[in-house]
């Protein structure tokens, strides 16, 4: 859980910075990507953990 919130965080904080520097556009960019895998590493956790639960 920590590994998910600190990756989120630092997407966001990525995110922050390229939007408002000019010249850094592929922060944004590296933001989003971070943003994207830690939401799809969460959501594999998620489902696994599910079925762990349900047997």
């Amino acid at each position: 859980m920590i590994l998910f919130l600190l990756l989120i965080l630092a997407a966001l904080v990525l995110g922050i910075v390229g939007f408002a520097t000019h010249g850094l556009f592929y922060l944004l960019i590296i933001g989003a990507v971070v943003l994207l895998a830690d939401l799809v590493f969460g959501a594999i956790r998620f489902r696994h953990r599910g079925h762990r639960i349900a047997r």
